[in-house]
């Protein structure tokens, strides 16, 4: 069956009405203002321009500065579509050529309902050259806001949210509020701090049809502050918080939110860690009313059998429902067969997507159950109050503080790892420390043996010495540690894979040889996630093991983390096309962020 978003094809019926021009994907370098005298001339000759598309090229301040001048020229323009224009920009030029495209629509008159700039690395940075815009008159209008995959960070949406809030505020005063209906923000590292700065953009303006903030490293304390913003928002038909930690507590907000948003249509709360108890909450919530809703995704939320049953119980009677989504969780096979049987008398059967067979069975529900939040919510009590950790701002934050100490660096090898289960935890928003693998038993040596192997180089817990590593013996180092990794299959082999490539990215600032080999491996680690479609769940790991994501749990790295981001900037560098369009992107986002 296919889903039709109606907010897409409304959107697409109201481009072909309007007037506009269209420039983008041409993956062309704008850097002066000749660069952009073709745009510059229809700009000026055209008399109605409702909308100008410039996603997909590489903007530069003067070529900004040049269609910013000729936009003064169009008052009836409303339509701002300037997603993936800043490429390979310094972090100094987007908010300067921000501030050129901004002042053309100020001076102007225009009046936006849409501004996109989504998969622009912006960062804090990236914001100031907005901030003008976001206070004006400009924004009165404005219906959609899409900053998607922005790099905001808890800084950048601090300020997003003090922006709009001003702006609120004039807006009412001018007689025209703002009556914002569309806000997409995934993918920015918001956090709980910037959540919570973006729920009072909700509870002030209360117009909200359509939020949408997956992937931003979100945890109940967030969600909680999102939730209350959400009871404010009776006309709220979309709520896309894929990929963050909800947890049962987040779950609970969430479901009491759900009372005051009756018009709900789409619900997005895959891979949040709700578990068997924030499914309870969520049946409660819906099981009566919300006759509307066509699609929901709770997939990968490790939800046990009775959990998964209730929910079935409760979405059988909406009369809407085009998608169900349950795949991923944890229930067992008869449950699933359960499940299937509550649907299939449901009054939309085909509904109901697939239920593979669970990665682990859950055999005691009210086990799993009563220890929803232990992952993640150990000593609630006394962290609520700073539940996000700080900002990496420097290496040292996460280095340990023995790293440099070359006889500490060298212990821990063992011949015969055992790896935790839980080490590589199959939640994409979940992490465990790295300190807390156990790569061997009691009976692991503390030095290593002699001669100094590639197997103890791949095998060890923390990264070797340069010393080590140049006395290797292998003429092709490469071959030698995958024929290491090879010996061992699943979550063990990616392991391995990852710890070898951050070993060779930790020396390779002092030895080119290193160097080399993590780039390889860094390839190879991204055509590894690609085969086995893990993209999203190596990225997001790998991210943390760099410092450029936070974990609920606080860790220090035994790796020269600086050397590790240096490895894998290059790779990116000489890699212009890798097997994943999707972890480059999203690498070279985090890398920018961080260095902004």
């Amino acid at each position: 069956m296919t889903n039709f978003n109606l907010e897409t094809i409304a959107q697409e019926l109201n481009d072909v009405q309007e007037d506009g021009l269209s420039f983008e994907d041409k993956m062309l370098t704008w850097d002066t203002a000749e660069d952009v005298a073709d745009i510059v001339k229809a700009l000026e000759e055209t008399k109605v321009v409702h909308y100008l598309k410039l996603g997909g090229n590489t903007l530069g301040v003067d070529a900004a500065a040049a269609i910013g001048k000729a936009l003064e020229k169009h008052p009836e323009f409303h339509k701002a579509l300037w997603y993936n224009m800043f490429s390979r920009r310094l972090k100094t030029e987007t908010p300067e050529s921000l501030k050129h495209l901004s002042n053309g629509l100020i001076v102007g008159g225009a009046h936006l309902t849409v501004l996109d700039l989504s998969d622009n690395a912006l960062g804090p940075n990236g914001m100031v050259g907005l901030e003008d815009l976001l206070r004006s008159p400009v924004v009165y209008s404005l219906q959609e806001l899409r900053l998607n995959n922005c790099g905001l960070g808890i800084d950048g949406g601090k300020m997003l949210s003090k922006a709009i809030l001003e702006c609120h505020k004039s807006s009412v005063a001018a007689g025209t509020p703002l009556q914002l209906k569309t806000l997409i923000a995934g993918r920015n590292r918001l956090e709980n701090d910037g959540a919570i700065a973006i729920s009072k953009i909700f509870s002030t303006i209360k117009t909200l049809e359509h939020i949408a903030m997956p992937q931003n490293s979100i945890y109940h304390v967030g969600i909680t502050a999102l939730a209350a913003g959400f009871r404010e928002n009776p006309n709220l038909r979309i709520l896309d918080l894929m990929d963050n930690t909800v947890t049962e507590k987040g779950a609970a907000s969430l479901a009491d939110a759900f009372a005051y948003t009756p018009s709900l249509q789409e619900i997005n709360i895959a891979y949040c860690l709700l578990k068997t108890h924030g499914a309870y909450h969520f049946a409660e919530a819906l099981s009566e009313k919300h006759l509307q809703l066509e699609i929901v995704d709770l997939g990968g939320n490790e939800i046990g059998a009775n959990g998964g049953i209730v929910l079935a119980e409760a979405l059988q009677n909406k009369p809407n429902l085009k998608k169900l989504n349950l795949d991923g969780n944890q229930f067992g096979s008869e449950a699933r067969e359960r499940i299937k049987e509550i649907m299939n008398a449901s009054s939309n059967p085909a509904a109901l997507e697939s239920l593979e067979e669970d990665e682990s069975e859950c055999e005691d529900d009210e086990d799993e159950g009563a220890a929803d939040d232990d992952d993640v919510d150990d000593n609630d009590d006394e962290d609520d109050e700073n539940d996000t950790t700080e900002e990496v701002d420097e290496d040292e934050d996460y280095q340990d503080e023995d790293a440099d100490d070359d006889e500490e660096a060298d212990e821990a090898y063992t011949t015969s790892p055992a790896f935790t289960t839980n080490f590589f935890n199959t939640n994409d928003s979940s992490f465990v420390s790295a300190n807390n693998v156990n790569f061997g038993d009691a009976d692991t040596p503390t030095k290593p043996p002699a001669p100094f192997t590639a197997e103890t180089f791949c095998l060890s817990q923390k990264p070797c010495t340069l010393e080590a590593f140049e006395s290797l013996q292998d003429d092709d180092k490469l071959k030698a540690f995958k024929s290491v990794i090879e010996q061992f299959t699943g979550d063990n082999r990616l392991l391995l894979f990852i710890f070898t490539t951050l070993k060779c990215g930790h020396l390779s600032q002092s030895s080119p040889a290193a160097l080399e080999l993590s780039k390889t491996l860094f390839k190879e680690l991204i055509d590894c996630a690609v085969e086995t479609k893990q993209e999203r769940r190596i990225l997001n790991y790998m991210l943390m093991q760099l410092g450029l994501l936070k974990s609920e749990e606080k860790f220090n790295s035994s790796y020269d983390l600086k050397s590790c981001r240096y490895a894998l900037r290059e790779t990116l560098k000489e890699n212009p096309q890798l097997a994943s369009e999707y972890m480059r992107n999203a690498f070279d986002v985090f890398l920018q962020q961080f260095d902004g």
